[in-house]
């Protein structure tokens, strides 16, 4: 079975062609539980957001702020495994036919393997991968099996990145590039950052046909139609992740993030 990176690109083509920018939300697998973070995933889809990113929890995320650390915490004493993240893919995919990725480290593929993990998530009905920490230059074997199971590879690009940096990852990646605004790690901020923009223009000066879209940091309506006033799709994650941890039980939470993605719904189409 091929994954769905023809849903992702379609699903980004259509909102570019309803003039707005999409909305692209995520939450860690097995997060508050593994169903309860099912259903959570369900409502961010049902409440508005195009695309989800699942997270897979890692013991040790340097690129995640406290936000998202709690959450991997709690998802790691509940043991949720890669077979977690995989039902979850399958489960969020099937109940609402939008695209599902996976946000990863590199080393719990690695350890899993490639060929395996690239199957299971094209079986899941998975989209492809988001790899925050692996090189573009140490990434040929992924690439080579992501291809062959039809899942996008996306690459982070960062403020720091030299052009020459930029242009490798354009080449070589798929689906999006995602846009990280902020140096340093993930975390809702009372402002994005005005790097964000410059550093859209830069990957877009690649000559890439890759839409380019914009995470860390936007965490409310007002902020997204910032970002959506210049790049093609609006990443949230820590916002969605806080909304369940302040939410007094897990129901309410579902119902907190349904919320949040609807109102990050109207920012991306700039109705905020």
């Amino acid at each position: 079975m091929s994954g769905n990176i023809e849903l992702l690109t379609d699903t980004l083509a259509t909102a570019k062609s309803e003039g707005r920018s999409a909305l692209i939300a995520y939450l860690p697998a097995g997060f508050p539980t593994v169903d309860g973070g099912i259903e959570a995933i369900k409502a961010v889809l049902d409440g508005g957001a195009d695309v989800v990113e699942v997270g897979l929890p890692h013991s040790d995320p340097v690129l995640d702020g406290p936000v998202i650390q709690t959450a991997d915490d709690i998802a790691l004493r509940g043991g949720v495994k890669i077979a977690d993240v995989m039902r979850t893919v399958r489960e969020a995919h099937a109940a609402t036919g939008k695209p599902v990725l996976v946000m990863t480290y590199w080393n719990p593929i690695d350890r899993y393997g490639v060929e395996r993990f690239t199957a299971e998530l094209a079986e899941a009905g998975g989209a492809g991968c988001i790899l925050p920490d692996l090189p573009v230059q140490e990434s040929a074997l992924w690439r080579e099996h992501a291809e062959k199971h039809g899942l996008a590879t996306v690459f982070v690009v960062a403020p720091s990145s030299k052009d020459e940096r930029l242009a490798r990852i354009t080449a070589a990646g798929s689906g999006f590039v995602y846009a990280a605004s902020l140096m340093g790690v993930t975390g809702t901020r009372e402002s994005v950052s005005s790097q964000a923009e410059d550093l859209v223009g830069r990957t877009r000066a690649t000559g890439t046909d890759l839409p380019v879209c914009v995470g860390l940091g936007v965490s409310n309506a007002t902020q997204a139609a910032e970002v959506a006033g210049f790049a093609d799709g609006v990443i949230v994650g820590s916002a969605f992740v806080k909304a369940m941890l302040d939410a007094p039980d897990d129901a309410a939470g579902v119902e907190a993030v349904r919320a949040l993605a609807g109102d990050l719904a109207k920012g991306v189409r700039r109705e905020a």
